[in-house]
């Protein structure tokens, strides 16, 4: 990248400009208000750290892309404590309402993503939660169009399998 397409992003511009939209991402996919809150200042803590090597030219759709990842390892990273601690069934116990059919959905989502690539997974949020098209998860992932279409259709014959093999 050359000096004149490599702009310096204003961390602070962008935190007043888009941290609303990060907080909504990220509250979204955490479904928890002090969580969101947390990973957006992650977000914005990651960006920090790592501005010497950011371009400024698209700063919406880096942070969007940060916000989802953190995330997502926020989520792998509760549901491996709550796996090794038992929380994951007090939890569905006590939260055991209209929000059963979320659980459980939940719980097979995390079934079929535990052996794909992290991307795969961020890959199908973008198409099945957020109603992106295969046009725009590519530019956010930065593969080519055909690569998402593949790497989902690869995903939906792995799941076929699975559900085959299921008793």
């Amino acid at each position: 990248m050359s000096d004149e397409e490599r702009t310096r992003l204003d961390i602070g511009a962008a935190f007043d400009r888009y941290g609303p939209m990060v907080y909504r991402r990220c509250l979204q996919l955490l479904r928890d208000e002090e969580k969101a809150r947390d990973a957006m200042q992650e977000v914005f803590v990651r960006l920090l750290s790592h501005q010497d090597r950011l371009s400024g030219r698209y700063p919406s759709s880096l942070l969007f892309r940060i916000a989802t990842n953190v995330c997502l390892n926020l989520l792998r990273a509760q549901k491996i404590r709550a796996e090794e601690s038992g929380e994951e069934a007090l939890a569905a116990i006590a939260a055991a309402d209209d929000s059963e059919k979320k659980t459980v959905l939940g719980d097979l989502l995390d079934r079929l993503f535990r052996r794909e690539k992290a991307s795969t997974r961020e890959i199908a949020v973008m198409l099945y939660v957020d109603g992106m098209t295969l046009a725009e998860a590519a530019r956010e992932t930065g593969l080519s169009v055909s690569g998402v279409r593949k790497r989902i259709r690869e995903f939906q014959a792995r799941v076929l399998v699975q559900g085959r093999m299921s008793p």
